[in-house]
């Protein structure tokens, strides 16, 4: 391996700061936007004369086509320049935000939105990649922290953020807020963002055909699986053949083809394997907990959308706190020892989790969620920091966005495991609660007599219990199984090598 050049000889070392916050700021833009959009599907839906299905293309178009442009970072980087495609990802994503601000109707808005997934997709995998090539090795690890909490933080106060704006102002905000961070993010790059050196790269269409098969049929599976009760539909069958036949046949493509779309030898690195597996984790437990979180607050326990927001906000203060810290522990602490303690802690604030009733007040969910944000934090930087600490710096383009990509889709996956369960578990949970209240229990006939005598206000009011409780076995079931998958990924830290420390 290729020793590391002199921090002063680094491109842009000199204006490191400054890069670093035009950077955070596109990067911010980005994640936000991912989740800012779904508190404002209501308001949108009668502005666009959707309907409550059709409504949900908003969020599906900007899904799928990023997921299918992500990939495709490294090349573009190589072909193009990174700071080309940076600043032009940039440009078009914040166009795209004002197009979605002005949409008209559903379809305008579709066609918005997919346009700005397109446009948004190197974002993220290109910030990373700039922060490890402008900083030296030994403050990889701050680097890290910096774009962590950016991509951590951002989903935390996206719904607290676009519940306020919708509330406050209008759904189209939601998109137009993107107009003043996008342009100070564009101005900053322009003056400071260094240039790299390009590299002729001929594009294996067949091999990209493939992946961007199997991405897309994967995603749209995971998104449409809800709607249409998952295999139970031959919609979803065909996406899932098509899905695994598009894996299978980039496996074998890019094993045999001399100029590949992805080189294979980025997963014959073991960090980097072991951090995409770590990645797709990470994803599974940050956004499915954020998915379910919300409409629980707002089901059982009559939160607000401001409350929501309030409560899980110390979230996003346990994440910051772990990412001031987690930079400088990481010079003097085995960054592995760092990852078991953020699985240790994401574990038991799941544990907590399980404990969840419609009668506790506050306190429950702002602990778990503080200890949760800590757990997070300190484990995606020393994760970050492992996955490519030793890998070759010519494979970096293609390495953040393939990681970006496998976060995306444990949390796709995740968000979709969790709806499924609980969906199915909240009618289990029903008949089995319903079942003994019959007018002959006499627990029943003591507590609520005019329920058991048939009188039809009290068996609403009693049928509504049964749902709530129903609702929240459900809630703690799924909080139960993501604290079973972040307990079993602690062994796989030991899969994980030390990278040397740097001279």
């Amino acid at each position: 391996m290729q020793s590391p050049a002199p921090a002063a000889d680094l491109p842009g070392a000199r204006q490191r700061g400054l890069i670093t916050v035009s950077i955070m700021l596109a990067t911010v833009m980005q994640v936000l936007d991912t989740t800012i959009a779904n508190v404002a599907l209501p308001s949108m839906t009668a502005d666009l004369g959707a309907s409550q299905d059709t409504i949900n293309w908003v969020l599906t178009s900007y899904i799928v086509a990023a997921a299918i442009v992500t990939p495709m970072t490294g090349w573009l980087a190589d072909r193009f320049g990174k700071r080309e495609v940076f600043l032009a990802s940039i440009a078009g994503f914040v166009t795209l935000s004002l197009a979605c601000g002005l949409a008209w109707s559903l379809p305008s808005m579709v066609a918005f939105r997919l346009m700005q997934g397109l446009f948004g997709a190197a974002i993220v995998p290109l910030s990373q990649t700039f922060l490890l090539d402008i900083n030296p090795r030994e403050k990889a690890g701050q680097a890290m922290a910096m774009w962590g909490a950016g991509i951590m933080v951002g989903p935390i106060i996206g719904p607290t953020l676009g519940g306020w704006l919708t509330d406050s102002y209008d759904w189209r905000w939601v998109f137009l807020i993107n107009l003043p961070v996008g342009i100070l993010a564009m101005l900053g790059c322009l003056a400071y963002l260094p240039r790299s050196p390009r590299r002729a790269r001929s594009f294996d269409m067949t091999g990209f055909a493939m992946l961007v098969l199997a991405i897309g049929s994967l995603q749209l599976a995971l998104d449409r699986g809800g709607e249409v009760d998952w295999f139970n539909a031959a919609e979803i069958w065909v996406y899932a053949l098509l899905s695994l036949t598009g894996f299978w046949m980039f496996a074998v493509h890019i094993l045999h083809a001399d100029k590949p779309f992805l080189d294979p030898r980025i997963f014959a690195d073991r960090n980097f394997a072991t951090g995409l597996l770590f990645a797709f984790i990470t994803g599974i437990v940050l956004l499915a907990s954020l998915a379910l979180l919300p409409p629980m607050l707002g089901r059982i326990l009559g939160y607000p959308v401001v409350t929501t927001g309030l409560v899980m906000a110390p979230r996003g203060v346990g994440t910051m706190i772990s990412m001031l810290l987690v930079g400088r522990l990481m010079r003097v602490v085995d960054p592995r020892k760092l990852v078991v303690a953020g699985l240790s802690l994401t574990t038991l604030s799941l544990w907590e989790m399980t404990g969840f009733s419609p009668q506790m007040d506050m306190l429950p969910i702002i602990r778990s969620g503080v200890v949760q944000g800590l757990g997070l934090g300190l484990v995606f930087v020393p994760l970050s920091t492992l996955a490519f600490s030793t890998l070759a710096p010519q494979f970096r383009a293609d390495a953040t966005s393939l990681f970006s990509l496998v976060r995306n889709i444990g949390s796709s996956v995740g968000i979709s495991v969790v709806t499924l369960m609980l969906t199915r578990n909240i009618q289990i949970n029903h008949a089995e609660l319903a079942a003994g209240l019959t007018p002959y229990n006499a627990t029943l006939r003591a507590t609520v007599p005019l329920a058991a005598s048939g009188q039809a206000t009290a068996l609403s009011q009693l049928d509504a219990l049964v749902n709530q409780q129903a609702a929240m076995i459900g809630y703690v079931d799924d909080f139960k199984l993501m604290m079973w998958v972040t307990l079993v990924a602690i062994p796989l830290v030991f899969l994980l090598r030390r990278p040397a420390p740097a001279p």
